[in-house]
């Protein structure tokens, strides 16, 4: 499985942006997906979590201002950003983890960087 992130980019404290993670490969055998975020100096973090069948789990830090999506059709999850604020600033990367012959496959996308700030 391959992953491409993407909608990163500038936005003011307040403010909101959706990043996209797209699939691609043996997209059927994806498990769950990730969003995890590093910031300068720190180590990543997870942020938000949705399994195949749809449930969401969220880091204390972005509970009820994020929101993780997905749309099946276009093997895209979404991390819709809103209300951030600049201890958001960090790399964005999605992760999935899944079923590999017998085995639990781990793949990373590249980081997307958001920076809050006005």
């Amino acid at each position: 499985v391959q992953l491409q992130a993407s909608g990163g980019g500038l936005v003011q404290p307040g403010g909101s942006l959706r990043l996209s993670c797209t699939a691609s490969g043996s997209t059927s055998s994806i498990i769950v997906t990730d969003w995890y975020r590093q910031a300068p100096g720190k180590q990543r973090e997870a942020v938000a979590t949705i399994t195949r069948g749809g449930s969401a789990n969220y880091a204390d830090s972005v509970k009820g201002r994020f929101t993780i999506s997905r749309d099946s059709a276009k093997n895209t999850v979404y991390l819709q950003m809103a209300s951030v604020i600049p201890e958001d600033t960090a790399v964005y990367y999605c992760h999935v983890n899944f079923y590999y012959n017998d085995e639990i496959g781990s793949s990373w996308g590249q980081g997307t960087l958001v920076t809050v700030s006005s």
